[in-house]
């Protein structure tokens, strides 16, 4: 792919990921510092600059869309556009404009568009389905949890695994299927220590660590393009060993640090300052770095067999 595609992309993303006009502080913070993140990495597209553009408006979203020539390309501006504005839930009004206004531009044929929203939308599904909106019933808290902590551990490296193996797919809807894994597993957790918790809990729980939706999926977005894998990934299972052992497969490590988090966060009876979960998430998070590699082969081997359907019945089982 072209840098000039790769450009483009990022910057119909950063617009998809400003569409709805109501990202908070917090995520905007994020989305800012992954910018210069990603871009101090060199070999690859300087998002920092991107994201100024973007927000003071140096570019369009016609201009971005006009880079784009190949019909490749343009099929995977859109599911990244689509994934951005669904990763947070169902697309707001002025979500559904920006992605009507996009198809419009990428020229998309109504049933490849037609697909791509589809398949996001099933994943949203999942996410609602998951997790209750609203607590059933009022927390009746353990002393300890009816699972033994070696038991919790083996749960939070399972869903570890299945995050990762997510990455590894070439499929658009597999960024998006991250958000329902670790909020299924937060649940998973704090049901074990007695809380009964809803997605707006669990939310604001990854907020406040720093683990913002649409942040998620620039940053794995970014990482791919960066490293040359979106456009070319062959075969189901995506990803080589090398790519992930690299950076590139990082959603194991987030979401094995989020599971260790929660454990000690709801543990303790949900004592922890906001200060404490993010500098205590982050000691976590270089913790389960180095694990990731050894667990490797059993996320690629968990990636070739794993699709929605099988997502949702491993989710719904949990």
């Amino acid at each position: 792919m072209k840098p000039e595609s790769r450009e483009a992309i990022l910057t119909l993303a950063l617009f998809a990921a400003y569409a709805d006009g109501i990202k908070d502080d917090r995520e905007r913070e994020q989305i800012r510092q992954l910018s210069r993140a990603l871009s101090d990495t060199g070999g690859g597209p300087d998002l920092a600059r991107i994201y100024q553009d973007v927000l003071l408006q140096r570019t369009t979203v016609e201009a971005a869309a006009a880079t784009l020539q190949d019909p490749g390309e343009r099929q995977l501006a859109y599911e990244m556009a689509v994934g951005v504005c669904e990763v947070d839930g169902r697309p707001t009004e002025a979500e559904q404009a920006f992605l009507a206004k996009l198809r419009t531009l990428l020229q998309l044929p109504e049933p490849l568009a037609r697909q791509i929203e589809g398949e996001a939308n099933s994943v949203v599904e999942l996410s609602e389905s998951v997790i209750p909106a609203s607590p059933a019933v009022p927390p009746v808290l353990h002393q300890t949890p009816p699972l033994s902590e070696t038991d919790l551990d083996r749960t939070i490296l399972r869903y570890a695994v299945l995050a990762g193996a997510l990455e590894l797919l070439p499929q658009s809807w597999a960024f998006m299927a991250i958000l329902p894994v670790q909020l299924k597993l937060v649940y998973e957790v704090g049901r074990a220590y007695g809380y009964s918790l809803d997605r707006g809990h669990i939310r604001e729980f990854l907020a406040t660590v720093g683990v913002g939706l649409t942040s998620q999926y620039l940053e794995r977005l970014g990482r791919k393009l960066v490293a040359g894998l979106l456009g070319k990934v062959a075969g189901k299972a995506g990803a080589t060993v090398g790519a992930v052992a690299t950076g590139v497969g990082f959603s194991f490590a987030t979401t094995y640090a989020l599971g260790q988090l929660a454990k000690r966060y709801y543990g303790g009876g949900r004592r922890m300052s906001a200060a404490t979960l993010r500098e205590t998430f982050e000691g976590l998070l270089q913790q389960a770095r180095p694990l990731q590699d050894r667990h490797i082969p059993t996320m690629q081997q968990e990636a070739r067999t794993l699709d929605v359907p099988r997502l949702m019945s491993l989710l719904r089982g949990a």
